[in-house]
C-alpha cells in the first residue's frame, strides 16, 4: 500500500493530475484585481468528501483565490471520529473550529444545535469577511450557515441543491437553496427543480458531483486489496463482503430503528463479512447504536463496526464490495460509479435519481424481505453510472466562481413564472448538450459517432439533416472492422475514448453508449447471441461489460434493425406514431417493430427478423439456409448475385455502361441497367420489389401497423413497387397503410444513440 501521506492527499494528487491534462486558465482571468476570498464551511465527514476536491482546486490557484476553512458540527465530536483531523492531514489551515452540536441525538437537540451555530457564526463570518461562502447539501448545520451568511449579506454558493431524497432533508435543502445566491448542481433534474423553484437560471451551474472527479480513477488503483484487508481482515476477498450504512429518518424515528434492527438480523443470517459504519448525528442515532450493541455487532466475528473510514479508503471499500446496504446517499450516488449492487432500505433516498444498481426495499418491515434482497443483489455487477458526474465538476465550479460579479446587487431575483426551457451555464457559459456515443458494427466498417439530443444555432459542426433540432451527428469516426474479437473490442474502446475526449471540447455531455450490430441480440444483458455471416467471431459475446467497465458509462446493445426503428421513433417519421414497422433494405433485409410505442423483441429476441419471411416455397436459397426468404430476393447481396449472373451472360451492360476489370459488379449496376431500359434487369428488380411487397403485406395482416418506413440504400427503389403490391394484395382494411422512405442519414447510429438518450433523460426504454 502507498505511504499514508500519499493516500491522505489523494484529492490533491488527483486534482494536480487533471490540471496537467486541462488547458491553462486564460491569462486575462488570472490577472484579477484582487483575490476572491472563498470560505468553505464543512460540518461532517460526508460533506467534506464533496468539498475537499474543490478546496484543493482553490488551493492550487493562490493567485486567484484566498481560501478560508471553517469546521463545525460532528467533525469535532469524539464519538463520530474527530474527523476534523483528516482536514488537517490534508494540509488545510482551519481558520475556525466551532463546537455547535448539542448532544442528545433527538429532535430538540437538532434545533438547539442550529441555534448554537447561529450564535457563534456571526463573529467568525464578520472576521473572515468572505466574498463567497460555499455551503453543501442538506444538513441542519448547513441551514445555520446559510441563514447566518444571508443575513450578513455574504454571497452563498450552494452545492447539490435541487435534489430530492424523500425525507426532512428535502425541506432543509430547498430552504438553503432559497437563501443561496448561486447554485452548483449535479444532475439535469436538480437543475430543473431549481428553475421550477423560481431560481435564476443564469446563476445555476450544472457541474456534476465534485467527488466523482476522483471516483472514476479510484476504481483503477491496485492497492484496494490492502485497504480491504486492513478493515476486514486478511481472509476477505474482493466482492465477498458487505458495506452497511444506515441513518435515522428524523420524521419517522421509530420505524428507522425497526428497519435498522431487521437489517442487522438479516446480515447476521446472511453470514458474510460486513463493515458497519455508525449512523450520523441525526435524531434517533443514539437508539440505533444501542440496537447495534445489544445485538453484539462490535464483538461478532463477521462484523467490523467503525465510527469513521477516510473517504478515499471508503470509496475503495464500496467499489469492490459484493453489496452495499442501508440508506446512505453514497449508495445511490457514488456506488453507481462502480456498478456496485446497492440495497436501499426505507424511504430515505427514494426520491433520488439512481442507476440500475439500486434495489429499493421501501417497506423493509420483515427480516425475510431484506434477506431476499441480499440474495438478489450480493455479488452482482452493474454498468457503471455517470448520472451524478463526469469527472469535470471542480473545473466547472472554479470557472463559475470567477464569473461572479461582486459589484452586482446582492439582492436575489426570483424568476416568475418558472422557466420552460432548461438552460444552464457550464465552464464556457455555453449549454453542454445531452449526448450519446453511438457504435455501429457493420460487416465492413466500424463507426462511432457523438450524437447530441438538442442543437443550438451556434453549433456549426453538425452534419445531419434533421430539421427539428434533435438527433444531430456532431462528429463521426470510421475504421475498417477488424476480423478478431480482441482486435474489434480494442478498436471500439480506442474510438470511444477519442470521441469522449473530443466531446469535452464540443460541449457535449456523454450520457452513455449505444451499440448497433447485426444478428440476434439479447438487449437485457448486452450480449450478441448469434451474429450475421458478415461479422465473424461475434457470437455469444458480452459487449456491455468490457465497454462499461473501461468507459465508466452505461451501455445499451441491440440489433441494427431494432435500432433503425428506434431512430425513426425518436427522430424520424415514426415520431408520435403508436404502431409502425421499419424495413431496412441494404446488404441484407432487416427491420424493427414498434407496437403501442414499445419496441418488440420477442421471447428469444428474434422478433422483426423481417428479411426471413418466406414469400415463395421454391425460391432461391437464403444465407439463413432456408429458401424463398425476402432477403434471398430483395437484399443488396441478392441483387448483386443477379447482376453478376446477367453480366456473366453478357446481358447486363447497356450502351454507355462500363465495368472496370477490377470493379465488382453490384446492385447499382443492375439498377443503372434497368433505368437504361434493360428488360432483364427490370425483371429482376420487379421480382425483388414484389417479394418485398408480399412480405410487407404479410406484416400488415399480422400486426396491422399504421405506417411502414423503408430505410437503407435501396429504399427509394422499392417504394413504388411495395405500394403497388399492397394495393393489389392486401386486405381492403390494410390498403391505406402509409409507406414512406426514411429521411434519416444514419438510422443505425441514431437508433443506438436513442437507446441512451431515451433511458438517461426519460427512463422510457
Amino acid at each position: 500500500m502507498p505511504q499514508s501521506v500519499q493516500v491522505r492527499n489523494i484529492h490533491e494528487l488527483y486534482y494536480l493530475r487533471t490540471q496537467k491534462a486541462q488547458p491553462k486558465m486564460e491569462q486575462s482571468e488570472k490577472r484579477l484585481k484582487k483575490q476572491l476570498r472563498v470560505c468553505v464551511a464543512t460540518c461532517n465527514r460526508a460533506d467534506y468528501s464533496k468539498l475537499a476536491p474543490i478546496m484543493f482546486g482553490i488551493k492550487s490557484h493562490p493567485e486567484i483565490f484566498d481560501l478560508e476553512v471553517v469546521v463545525l458540527g460532528s467533525h469535532l465530536i469524539d464519538d463520530y471520529g474527530n474527523t476534523f483531523r483528516m482536514i488537517e492531514q490534508d494540509e488545510f489551515d482551519i481558520g475556525s473550529k466551532l463546537h455547535t452540536i448539542v448532544r442528545g441525538e433527538d429532535e430538540a437537540a437538532m434545533v438547539e444545535s442550529v441555534g448554537l451555530a447561529l450564535v457563534k457564526l456571526p463573529d467568525v463570518l464578520q472576521r473572515l469577511a468572505p466574498d463567497i461562502l460555499l455551503v453543501h447539501g442538506d444538513r441542519f448545520d448547513a441551514l445555520a450557515l446559510a441563514t447566518a451568511a444571508a443575513l450578513m449579506n455574504i454571497r452563498i454558493l450552494h452545492l447539490e441543491g435541487g435534489e430530492v431524497s424523500g425525507t426532512i432533508d428535502d425541506s432543509i435543502r430547498h430552504a438553503i437553496s432559497k437563501l443561496a445566491h448561486y447554485h452548483a448542481v449535479c444532475t439535469r433534474s436538480a437543475e430543473r427543480h431549481l428553475i421550477s423553484m423560481c431560481e435564476d437560471h443564469s446563476r445555476i451551474l450544472l457541474a456534476g458531483c465534485p467527488s466523482y472527479d476522483k471516483l472514476l480513477s479510484a476504481h483503477q488503483r491496485d492497492y484496494y486489496i490492502d485497504i480491504i484487508k486492513s478493515w476486514l481482515g486478511d481472509a476477505v476477498k474482493e466482492q465477498d463482503y458487505i458495506v452497511a450504512l444506515q441513518h435515522p429518518v428524523t420524521t419517522d424515528i421509530k420505524n428507522s430503528i425497526k428497519i435498522y434492527e431487521l437489517m442487522l438480523d438479516a446480515l447476521i443470517s446472511f453470514n458474510k463479512k460486513t463493515l458497519v459504519l455508525f449512523p450520523n448525528i441525526d435524531a434517533g442515532s443514539k437508539e440505533m447504536v444501542r440496537v447495534m450493541r445489544r445485538k453484539g455487532i462490535e464483538q461478532h466475528p463477521n462484523f467490523r463496526a467503525v465510527k469513521h473510514v477516510p473517504f478515499d479508503q471508503f470509496i475503495q471499500l464500496v467499489a469492490h464490495a459484493g453489496c452495499m446496504i442501508g440508506n446512505s446517499s453514497c449508495g445511490v450516488r457514488e456506488a453507481g460509479a462502480f456498478g456496485t449492487p446497492v440495497i436501499n432500505l426505507g424511504t430515505r433516498q427514494t426520491g433520488r435519481e439512481t442507476g440500475e444498481n439500486v434495489l429499493h426495499v421501501r417497506d423493509a418491515d420483515t427480516h425475510n424481505k431484506i434477506y431476499h434482497a441480499l440474495e438478489l443483489q450480493f455479488g452482482k455487477r452493474y454498468p457503471c453510472s455517470k448520472i451524478y458526474g463526469d469527472g469535470n465538476a471542480v473545473q466547472r465550479i472554479l470557472k463559475f466562481m470567477q464569473t461572479i460579479d461582486l459589484s452586482e446587487p446582492l439582492q436575489k431575483k426570483f424568476c416568475f413564472p418558472s422557466v420552460k426551457e432548461c438552460i444552464s451555464q457550464d465552464i464556457d457559459h455555453i449549454l453542454e448538450t445531452q449526448s450519446a456515443l453511438a457504435v455501429d458494427l457493420g460487416g465492413t466498417n466500424l463507426r462511432v459517432a457523438i450524437i447530441s439530443m438538442k442543437v443550438y444555432s451556434y453549433h456549426r459542426v453538425h452534419t445531419s439533416s434533421q430539421s427539428d433540432g434533435e438527433g444531430k451527428v456532431v462528429k463521426k469516426y470510421i475504421q475498417l472492422n477488424p476480423k478478431t474479437f480482441e482486435e474489434r473490442i480494442e478498436l471500439i474502446l480506442t474510438m470511444c475514448k477519442q470521441a469522449m475526449a473530443d466531446a469535452v471540447h464540443l460541449n457535449c455531455r456523454i450520457l452513455g453508449v449505444g451499440v448497433s450490430t447485426g444478428g440476434r441480440v439479447n438487449p437485457q444483458d448486452g450480449i450478441v447471441l448469434h451474429s450475421t455471416k458478415l461479422i465473424n467471431e461475434w457470437s455469444s459475446v458480452d459487449i456491455r461489460t468490457p465497454l462499461s467497465s473501461a468507459l465508466h458509462l452505461p451501455v445499451w446493445v441491440d440489433n441494427d434493425g431494432n435500432c433503425a426503428a428506434l431512430a425513426e421513433r425518436k427522430f424520424g417519421h415514426g415520431k408520435g406514431i403508436e404502431n409502425f414497422v421499419t424495413i431496412i433494405t441494404g446488404t441484407g433485409i432487416g427491420g424493427g417493430i414498434i407496437q403501442h410505442n414499445e419496441l418488440i423483441h420477442g421471447s428469444t429476441f428474434c422478433a422483426a427478423e423481417l428479411g426471413h419471411i418466406v414469400v415463395s416455397l421454391e425460391g432461391p436459397e437464403c444465407m439463413c439456409g432456408s429458401h424463398g426468404c425476402i432477403e434471398a430476393y430483395s437484399s443488396g447481396l441478392a441483387l448483386q448475385r443477379e447482376a453478376k449472373r446477367l453480366h456473366d451472360e453478357d446481358l447486363l451492360l447497356m450502351e454507355g455502361m462500363t465495368v472496370n476489370n477490377k470493379e465488382q459488379v453490384n446492385a447499382i449496376h443492375l439498377i443503372d441497367a434497368a433505368c437504361l431500359g434493360n428488360s432483364k434487369a427490370e425483371s429482376v428488380l420487379h421480382t425483388a420489389g414484389t417479394a418485398l411487397g408480399l412480405g410487407i403485406v404479410n406484416i400488415l395482416h399480422m400486426i396491422n401497423p399504421s405506417l411502414v418506413i423503408l430505410s437503407g440504400v435501396l429504399a427509394a427503389h422499392y417504394e413504388n413497387p411495395v405500394r403497388q403490391v399492397i394495393s393489389q394484395r392486401a386486405l381492403l382494411s390494410a390498403q391505406d397503410t402509409k409507406v414512406m422512405v426514411s429521411e434519416l442519414e444514419d438510422p443505425a447510429l441514431l437508433g443506438a444513440a436513442s437507446m441512451v438518450l431515451d433511458y438517461t433523460t426519460r427512463r422510457t426504454y
